[in-house]
């Protein structure tokens, strides 16, 4: 009979114990999923401050680039017809009909021209309104730029053109590096042909440049941190969890590939 109450009393201490120790594990694990959701919502607050600060430094470069891209064509381009313009516009003697009418017509072309140019100018300010514009267009307007410096062959296929999508943020992250992309082949390629191409597929945006200039270690340019934006490229490719391939080697060229979600 003794034996038999403490059996008893075992069971009910065991059955106690277990109890109180479920009981112990249920408050843990709502406490650590508290815990486990309160550093979610930290990192995920953290995160878009983060997005949001880097996607403000992000409008402030597409919009020095553009500043740039204006004073560099105000000087070279606009500027020189309208000074070649005054020139011509000086030098008429209106006693010599025949030479006058055709320095005047001569003026003409030259202010239509540098009105087309201001035209143009006007749409690259303009596109630095991404949210209005649309991708394709701006991405049009950075390789006109290009192509108006005539210091490289080009090849374009743009098949944004006609999008009706719009991700703000991506779109300006987008444009952001294709300007770093179009200034390190500048600055460091050393090249005379660029192929471009850009289109939409699977939900995907696909871009691709390719140039045939004197190519670089690309794993090497990585690890060093040399200052020709590939740190800065990869990681807003990744802020954008986009997939980028570089295929790069001495004297061959450069080709690149970026895959992003779109929208």
């Amino acid at each position: 009979m003794h034996s038999k109450s403490s059996e008893f009393n075992i069971a009910i201490l065991f059955i106690t114990i277990t109890f109180f120790v479920v009981v112990l594990g249920l408050l843990f694990f709502v406490y650590s999923y508290h815990i486990r959701k309160k550093l979610h919502k930290e990192e995920k607050k953290a995160l878009q401050q983060q997005f949001e600060a880097e996607l403000l430094k992000t409008q402030i470069e597409v919009q020095e680039q553009t500043m740039q891209s204006i004073a560099s064509d105000l000087h070279d381009n606009i500027g020189q017809l309208l000074s070649l313009t005054t020139i011509t516009l000086s030098s008429i003697n209106i006693h010599e009909t025949e030479k006058a009418t055709k320095k005047i017509a001569s003026s003409l072309s030259l202010v239509n021209k540098s009105i087309k140019e201001l035209r143009d100018l006007a749409k690259l300010i303009h596109g630095e309104q991404i949210l209005h514009l649309g991708l394709g267009e701006a991405v049009q307007q950075e390789f006109i730029w290009l192509k108006k410096a005539g210091s490289h062959k080009m090849h374009i296929r743009n098949e944004l053109l006609n999008l009706k999508l719009l991700s703000p943020g991506k779109d300006l992250i987008i444009l952001r590096l294709l300007q770093e992309i179009i200034n390190n082949i500048i600055k460091h390629a050393k090249a005379t042909k660029i192929e471009f191409d850009a289109r939409f597929a699977n939900e995907l945006l696909l871009l691709s440049i390719k140039e045939n200039g004197v190519g670089f270690d690309y794993e090497k340019a990585k690890a060093q941190k040399n200052g020709m934006g590939i740190n800065s490229i990869n990681k807003r490719v990744d802020m954008i969890d986009g997939k980028m391939e570089v295929i790069s080697s001495a004297y061959n060229g450069t080709y690149i590939s970026i895959e992003i979600p779109y929208p």
